[in-house]
């Protein structure tokens, strides 16, 4: 929670902090950087906030090798300090404008002045990739005599290759009394390969962050070196795998970093299947076509359609919704989808199953229509939403409220079905827009019910109709299915 939250624009106020930190104890990290005290008072009230909870895992301040910065984190309460002192001769000589002596004698006088506080102390050396082997030794030789309990080496900017990494730990773990740890930063997308090539080596501590936040390119992510450890490596850790996925969202969430749809393990598309080479040999066995379950880690598999689903990627897509098709039906049904696929469209389920009554000659008129939908929305107003939809034929009028007037449309709609359904929205995004003043959006929503999840997309050149089209499509289907109308046929 330190390097992670220097990615850019995150800023976590104490209350995120200390949810975050639940979380991560529950995971099972054992040591959690809950932040820099010296940054400000905002955020030594967050660390101080994670101290009170009394987790499991040990709560850690990063610490320059300055008085101040160790004062403020003992008053924290912390257990331990990340002190961080610079071994480049780049970042002596241009940074600090100190000489390697000088710099040693200040680490080491640190360390015995955090150690008389009573604080558990991790030396480390910044930009260590870029330094004089020898003399981050005779650092962290000198830092151990003082009373350091563990070691750090840093490739502060991403530097290391995976054979040179193995190297360097091997002497460290040789030569040093105390615990290596690794701590890497992913520039050149080797992070979690020389964080796992110094585990290997003898390193007994890895510094991770979820999701892999951190600056610029970010840090190793915890999800990658806990997975690889256990499938890879045949090695275990306290993790609980999963746990993993979970943790993922939540950090996601409340940093507002979005996390890559193809990023490994915890992308939206690690377990999405769309291909029907692929759909076919995941019927046959799943791990044909995955090294692991997505259960592993908290996941579910899913099946999208798109111009590249095959016979076999339909077939399953409509045995999940409870439907069955003859050969002939099934080819007419892949037909469409393959049609509006071509178009660019993401095929949703609400898609599917619109192209499957067609096609199976079933009649499930819309249980809920929208009737009328106002927004009122301004500077100094909270946004409002009136919504009138009939329910089978019966009218019903209902009004919300939201952050914004998206939100408070949606709102009002689930507010209008309650008495028939409670519908939860899961995620909501903007797939596509157009250029121009009247551009053209592409709305995608999943929705869920008692545990059935269904995706829906609405269109149009206003944001908050093309919504509330995708959210009442969803909310037909689920409705549907729920009361017995998706039959097979």
């Amino acid at each position: 929670m330190r390097d992670g939250e220097q990615t850019p624009g995150v800023s976590l106020e104490p209350e995120k902090k200390v949810w975050i930190a639940r979380n991560l104890d529950a995971l099972g990290v054992d040591v959690i950087e809950a932040g820099s005290a010296v940054t400000s008072e905002g955020e030594r009230d967050g660390i101080r906030a994670v101290v009170k909870e009394n987790l499991k895992a040990e709560i850690c301040s990063f610490a320059r090798i300055v008085k101040g910065d160790i004062d403020y984190a003992i008053d924290c309460g912390v257990d331990s300090v990340h002190l961080v002192v610079p071994v480049s001769d780049l970042h002596i000589e241009q940074k600090l404008k100190k000489d390697r002596e000088t710099v040693k004698s200040n680490a080491i006088e640190m360390v015995e002045y955090a150690k008389k506080h009573g604080l558990i102390v991790e030396l480390s050396g910044e930009d260590a990739s870029r330094a004089d082997l020898d003399y981050v030794i005779d650092v962290f030789k000198a830092g151990v005599e003082a009373g350091a309990d563990r070691l750090c080496f840093c490739d502060t900017v991403g530097v290391l290759r995976p054979e040179g990494t193995y190297d360097i730990f091997r002497r460290l773990v040789t030569e040093l009394r105390v615990p290596v740890s690794i701590h890497c930063h992913d520039d050149f997308g080797l992070a979690t390969a020389n964080t796992l090539a110094a585990l290997k080596a003898g390193a007994s501590q890895a510094h991770v962050t979820m999701n892999g936040v951190g600056e610029r390119a970010g840090n190793t992510p915890l999800e990658e070196v806990a997975i690889a450890l256990k499938y890879l490596y045949n090695v275990n850790t306290r993790i609980v795998l999963e746990n993993l996925y979970p943790t993922s969202k939540l950090v996601s969430r409340l940093m507002g970093v979005p996390v890559a749809p193809n990023k490994s393990l915890v992308g939206d598309n690690a377990f999405v299947h769309e291909s029907g080479i692929h759909v076919h040999g995941l019927m046959a066995n799943t791990a044909t076509y995955e090294p692991i379950t997505p259960e592993t880690i908290g996941r579910k598999r899913q099946i999208v359609l798109g111009k590249h689903a095959g016979r076999s990627t339909v077939e399953m897509a409509l045995q999940g919704l409870g439907l069955t098709a003859t050969g002939q039906q099934l080819d007419e049904i892949t037909k469409r989808v393959k049609c509006l696929g071509d178009k660019g469209k993401h095929v949703t389920d609400a898609d599917l199953m619109s192209i499957a009554d067609s096609v199976l000659g079933r009649n499930t008129e819309a249980r809920i229509k929208l009737i009328d939908c106002t927004i009122l929305s301004g500077n100094h107003a909270t946004p409002t939403s009136s919504v009138k939809i009939t329910i089978d034929g019966q009218e019903v009028v209902e009004s919300g409220v939201g952050v914004g007037p998206v939100d408070a449309a949606l709102n009002a709609l689930r507010k209008s079905v309650s008495g028939v359904a409670d519908i939860k929205l899961d995620e909501y995004r903007v797939e596509a827009i157009t250029g121009g003043t009247d551009a053209l959006v592409d709305v995608w929503v999943k929705m869920s019910r008692d545990g059935r999840v269904i995706s829906a997309r609405g269109s149009g050149p206003d944001i908050i109709m093309a919504s509330v089209q995708a959210f009442v499509e969803g909310m037909n289907r689920l409705i549907q299915e729920k009361n017995g109308i998706v039959k097979k046929p």
